[in-house]
Order: C-alpha cells, then sequence, then structure tokens
C-alpha cells in the first residue's frame, strides 16, 4: 500500500491499491441529491476522479476549485469530487463556491469508493486526498496517493492525463 501521513502521522488505508493498467474497480457513491452514482454511469467517458477529506478545509476546497476551472477546457472528461461529507453539505459548498464543472459524491455511507480504491482512512473514517484517472475503457491511467494527505495534488500531472486518456 502506499505509505500516507496526515499531519505527519502516519495512517492506515483500508482497501486495495489502485495502480496504473488496472481496471478501475466499481462502486457506490451518492449524489448531492442522494441517488447513487457509480463507475458504470460514466461508461464511455474518461473520469478524472479528485478524492479529498472534507470540502470544508482549505487545502480540499482549493483542490476542487481547481479541478472545477480545468474542467471546462477539459472535453469529454467528467470530472467527480469524493469525499466522505454528506451530500447536503458538499451541496451547499458547491453552490456557495460556485462550482458547476465538477460533480460532487459522497461516500459517507458505506466508503464503497474508500475501500475500492484503497482511500479508506481507518484512524478517521476520511478519505485520503488522491487523484485517478479511468479511461473510456474503464482502464486506470494515472494514480496520485498525496504521500502527506493535507498536501496538494499534482495538478498539472493529472490534467495532462485526463488530456491524453481522452
Amino acid at each position: 500500500m502506499a505509505s500516507v501521513t496526515f499531519k505527519g502521522n502516519p495512517i492506515t488505508l483500508l482497501g486495495n491499491e489502485v495502480k496504473v493498467g488496472d481496471t478501475a474497480p466499481d462502486f457506490t457513491v451518492l449524489a448531492n441529491d442522494l441517488s447513487p452514482v457509480t463507475l458504470g454511469d460514466s461508461n464511455g467517458q474518461v473520469r478524472l476522479i479528485s478524492v479529498v477529506p472534507s470540502i470544508d478545509t482549505g487545502v480540499c476546497d482549493q483542490q476542487t476549485r481547481k479541478f472545477n476551472e480545468e474542467a471546462a477546457s477539459l472535453e469529454g472528461v467528467k470530472v467527480l469530487t469524493v469525499s466522505v461529507d454528506l451530500p447536503f453539505a458538499q451541496k451547499r459548498w458547491c453552490a456557495a463556491a460556485g462550482i458547476e464543472n465538477v460533480q460532487t459524491v459522497s461516500d459517507h455511507r458505506d466508503l464503497s469508493f474508500g475501500k475500492a480504491y484503497g482511500v479508506a482512512i481507518e484512524e478517521l473514517r476520511l478519505l485520503t486526498r488522491s487523484v485517478f484517472v479511468i479511461d473510456s475503457n474503464n482502464k486506470v491511467t494515472y494514480v496520485e496517493y498525496v504521500a502527506e494527505a493535507t498536501d496538494h495534488p499534482n495538478y498539472e500531472a493529472a490534467i495532462e492525463a485526463a488530456k491524453a486518456a481522452n
């Protein structure tokens, strides 16, 4: 598994680490209206999945805003932000932040995404910061498990990977 810390402390990640070349694991998360969202819902599209511990924190806020800005120019790429925040909190945050190009989804119910992608933090019941790009054939083409969960991901590399997978 990826070695990850949270505020300098080692954390335990639940699930299996995903690697480039893997078939993307399926998951079920909740949209802001509580409807289920699965990987299969966006079959045939490139997906950039941005994972954040909590949408209401500084780095997570910046990460979601950055991918929202970039998503406008990523034709044919669906951008999701996954966290364990409640769908109602995500909806409120998106409305306040003017987020229109990214779909926020919640993994609070059963950590389906977190366990499938090896990003569920056992000690905190949050998701660790990470980014995945999945091509239209459900192959993983880019993975970043951010080594220190409070740091920013490599935005440029993720965006380039999404463009290359398209």
